[in-house]
C-alpha cells in the first residue's frame, strides 16, 4: 500500500488533527491552508474530513516542506490530537492505537501495536500500520516519549527499524526502536 493511501474508502480524520499541520509553523501557513482548501478542506475542530483528501493534500504539503518538516509538524499535531488520559510513558505507548483511532474513524484505519517494552532498559518497538508517511509516524512517537518519559530520563530516541518492512519500501508498515 505504501504512504498516503487510505486502506478503505469512508475513512474520516478530525479537524483538530489537521489544524495542526496548518499552525505547527509559523511560516507557510497560508500556503498549507491553500492546499487542504484545493482538495476540499476548510478544517474546523470537531469536524470530519476525508482522510485521501487530507492524504494527498498532506502528500503536496510534504512535497514542498520535505521530510524533517513533516516530521516537525508531526510532534505539534500530537500535542494537538485528542488523547486518553495518560499519566506514563507505558500507558501513552499501550493507548497509542486508541489515540489513533479517536482522530482517525470509519473502518480499517490501520493500527498501532507496543510490541515490545522494557521499563529498566528504557527501550520499546512500535508497530506501525497506517497511510501516514514514515517520518509523520517517527514524530507522533517523538512528541509522545518526550511528553510521558519518566522526570530521570533525558534522552529521546525514535528510529526505524531498517531490518522490518517499511512504509518508504513500499509497505503497508514500519516498526520503530525507541528509547528515552
Amino acid at each position: 500500500m505504501a504512504e498516503y493511501k487510505s486502506f478503505q474508502e469512508g475513512i474520516k480524520v478530525n479537524g483538530e488533527a489537521i489544524l495542526g499541520l496548518i499552525t505547527a509553523l509559523p511560516t507557510g501557513q497560508d500556503i498549507r491552508r491553500q492546499i487542504l482548501k484545493k482538495h476540499g478542506i476548510d478544517p474546523v475542530p470537531g469536524k470530519l474530513y476525508s482522510q485521501q483528501a487530507w492524504l494527498d493534500a498532506f502528500k503536496e504539503i510534504a512535497g514542498i516542506i520535505g521530510n524533517h518538516t513533516v516530521f516537525i509538524i508531526a510532534k505539534t499535531i500530537a500535542e494537538n490530537a485528542k488523547w486518553p488520559s495518560i499519566d506514563n510513558i507505558k500507558t501513552a505507548l499501550t493507548l497509542f492505537d486508541q489515540a489513533y483511532k479517536m482522530n482517525n474513524t470509519g473502518g480499517d484505519v490501520g493500527d498501532y501495536k507496543l510490541l515490545k517494552f522494557d521499563e529498566m532498559n528504557k527501550t520499546a518497538v512500535m508497530y506501525c500500520r497506517t497511510p501516514y508517511p514514515s517520518e509523520f509516524d517517527r514524530g507522533l512517537l517523538t512528541a509522545i516519549v518526550r511528553k510521558f518519559r519518566p522526570k530521570n530520563s533525558y534522552k529521546t530516541e525514535v528510529t526505524l527499524d531498517v531490518t522490518k518492512e517499511s512504509r518508504t519500501k513500499g509497505a503497508d508498515s514500519c516498526t520503530f526502536n525507541i528509547a528515552w
